[in-house]
């Protein structure tokens, strides 16, 4: 580009030289002046530009770097609860204060359940059965806190009654008769009984 410039410079200054009238001469003139600005700013545009400074560098930014993991969260086994049941469901009672609702996870399966209780006092609590005595209605299942105990209903898939909470193949069932008094149980249940009583009166009065 630079070349051509000069090239047609070059071929209007001769033009210039040999013509006669005014009227072309100042046109010559004229585009002489243009392509000499033209050719000026070009030379300007190709002046080397100052190498960047230490400031001026961009610092590239790794992006190899990872969130930091959150440990897995441990659990407290809710192995002592007291269970009662129906023809059509099957109640568990946890005996957990301080719970809230929203800090509940539940996993009902059909021959199934895990319930998880967060951040209670400052920890969490795991109410589990791997393998229960008979199905039951995942979508039915629910969970309701009150002041001082959990209460897990399991709605049975069939009605009638279950021998047992868990099933004969289950493994993980905890021996409730050489952890605890084999009284326990049933002192659960009045406790159970005598607590919804007082519920009951107080919500009359």
């Amino acid at each position: 580009m630079a070349e051509e410039l000069a090239l047609d410079l070059e071929e209007l200054r001769q033009l210039h030289s040999s013509a006669k009238r005014p009227r072309i001469l100042s046109l010559i003139s004229s585009e002489i002046r243009s392509l000499e600005k033209l050719q000026a700013s070009k030379e300007d545009g190709n002046a080397a530009a100052p190498p960047p400074t230490a400031s001026q560098i961009p610092i590239p930014i790794s992006t190899s770097v990872k969130a930091p993991i959150n440990p897995a969260l441990n659990y407290v086994s809710v192995s002592s609860f007291s269970w009662d049941q129906d023809m059509d469901k099957v109640k568990i009672y946890v005996f957990l204060e301080g719970v809230e609702q929203e800090k509940i996870q539940t996993d009902f399966k059909p021959l199934s359940f895990d319930v998880k209780f967060h951040d209670v006092k400052g920890k969490n609590y795991r109410c589990a059965v791997p393998k229960l005595n008979k199905e039951i209605v995942p979508e039915k299942c629910k969970v309701v806190v009150k002041p001082t105990r959990v209460i897990i209903s399991l709605f049975k898939a069939s009605k009638g009654d279950w021998p047992d909470l868990y099933s004969k193949e289950d493994k993980l069932k905890p021996n409730l008769d050489k952890e605890q008094d084999p009284m326990a149980g049933i002192m659960d249940l009045m406790k159970v009984s005598l607590l919804e009583g007082l519920y009951i009166e107080a919500e009359l009065v």
